[in-house]
């Protein structure tokens, strides 16, 4: 399901590419949408990337194609009515049997995940736990399967939106599709964020920020550990 701002600057990209032939800049979406901060559009579309409404053309400036609308997308999407308070339709009943998580007070709402540390080069994730440490996040972030939530440190995915001290939920699992961004395990030693690309028996790990470098492995070194599924930030 696409939230409120998501549809909205979907809606403005796919006019503006109909009207002009070329895609907004970020100043221009910002405007149209009335945020802050372009950081915020950074993470609003990639999570449109990730659901399959938009594709970035790489290396091409202001390079955005709307691959399909709301209106195609069937229930993924309900904009006619404002969003009544949150009843799940798919998550039901004992939430703790689905995450590791402690119910919040109002489990309607939200629940707690175990936050893990930040991401460090010689630590495989689960030895980044801290049994102590949760965080409380909104149920409708969240979809079926184990969620954690892990603090991220660095630079290298600022251009999806990501920067230095963010927190982002990660589903747990190992497949991920081609092109979602992956916490990777390389070599049951070193963990890091980045989107995934195959390329035949080799796997691509791609930063997003221009001064990093894309780092490229045979398949049997990398493990995928989980998605990401949202991202949290405090002001």
């Amino acid at each position: 399901m696409l939230t409120r701002k998501q549809h909205e600057l979907l809606t403005f990209i796919d006019t503006h590419l109909k009207s002009t032939g070329f895609s907004p800049s970020f100043e221009e979406m910002k405007e149209a949408l009335q945020l802050r901060s372009k950081s915020g559009i950074h993470r609003l579309i990639s999570a449109l990337e990730e659901r399959g409404f938009l594709r970035r053309r790489h290396h091409r400036a202001r390079a955005l194609e709307v691959m399909r609308l709301p209106n195609e997308a069937g229930r993924e999407l309900a904009v006619a009515a404002p969003p009544a308070p949150f009843a799940p339709n798919v998550i039901r009943g004992d939430f703790s049997g689905r995450f590791p998580a402690v119910r919040a007070a109002n489990e309607a709402a939200a629940v707690h995940l175990p936050l893990y540390g930040r991401i460090a080069a010689g630590l495989p994730i689960e030895a980044m736990r801290d049994q102590g440490t949760q965080i409380e996040v909104p149920l409708a972030l969240l979809g079926n399967g184990e969620h954690y939530a892990l603090e991220v440190a660095g630079d290298s995915m600022v251009e999806a939106g990501i920067l230095d001290g963010d927190t982002v939920v990660i589903r747990k699992g190992d497949v991920a599709e081609n092109g979602q961004i992956i916490v990777a395990l390389i070599d049951d030693a070193e963990v890091t964020l980045k989107r995934l690309r195959r390329r035949g028996n080799s796997v691509a790990l791609e930063p997003a920020n221009q001064r990093h470098e894309i780092r490229i492995f045979p398949a049997d070194r990398v493990k995928v550990q989980g998605s990401l599924v949202a991202l949290l930030r405090r002001y």
